[in-house]
């Protein structure tokens, strides 16, 4: 108890702000856990960042009309992706280009939206919000929208677990055991778009990749098989998320007092951090020397 109050400050296990923080840091961690551990492997990151920069256009515009800038993210973020997949196709190029493509459109939007909300509208802090979060701020009514966005995010990753992991490692062989290979990977994109837009509600549209990819590299890294990475990326996650908020919240009581730091600062520090480490952290020779498994291989030993 004498070491928890000099770590915490007074009021913070009695704030409701704080309880709202910590349930919906740990639903989006989790979320982001386990499409990001596939974001990874299908090598997805430049889609993910993509996503998140184009949900500044969705938060913004939400903004600019007066909605909840969640609904923003997300319906952007699913249009995004589905018109990247009609235009893009399979093969890593073909997806870089549309990814820009649409990515170049939507920040173009974003630009024009902010300039409007700046110039049309007396609420103060709002651009900085939509950049990079203000998870204490979140209403109770938002909360059902996001558990509900998250399960269905995961819900679908599960449902195509083993054929998302089969066309990841390997297309061809997933096409040629009659996988509809384009079909799981536009819904692969939806859940993608889903979990971006909850991690933007947390540290923001410009940051949220950092919570989807973060956590999943360090796992990928240190544990062998899709289920235990998908555990360890978890646990990185909520921790990352939780000690974040924490220190966000102390952060008010340090000096000068009353001018805290903002979660999203101390969120991507944490798992940037934890990344190095693990970077940093010598492989061992027997992982070294091991050659590359085979897809099917992959996906039985699932």
């Amino acid at each position: 108890m004498i070491v928890l109050r000099y770590l915490v400050e007074p009021g913070f296990f009695g704030s409701e702000p704080v309880h709202i923080a910590l349930a919906v840091g740990a639903i989006v961690a989790v979320t982001s856990a386990v499409v990001g551990v596939f974001t990874v492997t299908r090598g997805q990151s430049f889609a993910g960042h993509s996503l998140a920069d184009i949900a500044t256009t969705g938060g913004s515009g939400a903004f600019l009309i007066g909605i909840n800038q969640f609904w923003g993210y997300l319906a952007f973020g699913a249009g995004a992706a589905a018109f990247m997949e009609m235009i893009g196709i399979q093969r890593r190029r073909g997806r870089d280009v549309a990814t820009g493509v649409v990515l170049g459109a939507a920040l173009g939007l974003a630009a024009l939206f902010l300039y409007l909300g700046t110039q049309y509208s007396t609420t103060t802090g709002a651009s900085f919000s939509i950049l990079f979060g203000s998870i204490f701020v979140l209403t109770p009514s938002t909360v059902p929208a996001l558990i509900v966005s998250a399960l269905l995010a995961l819900v679908t990753v599960a449902a195509l677990g083993r054929v998302l992991l089969l066309s990841s490692l390997s297309p061809d062989i997933a096409a040629a055991r009659g996988v509809p290979v384009r079909a799981v990977g536009a819904a692969f994109l939806m859940a993608l778009a889903v979990s971006v837009a909850l991690s933007a509600v947390i540290i923001g549209a410009v940051l949220s990749t950092a919570l989807l990819i973060g956590p999943a590299a360090t796992a990928l890294r240190v544990a062998k098989g899709p289920v235990r990475a998908m555990a360890v990326a978890a646990g990185i996650g909520v921790a990352a998320t939780w000690l974040g908020i924490l220190l966000a919240y102390d952060s008010y009581y340090w000096p000068p007092a009353g001018r805290g730091w903002p979660v999203s600062f101390f969120v991507v520090t944490l798992i940037v951090g934890g990344y190095l480490v693990s970077y940093l952290r010598p492989r061992p020779p027997r992982a070294m020397a091991q050659e590359s498994p085979d897809a099917e291989q992959v996906c039985s030993a699932r």
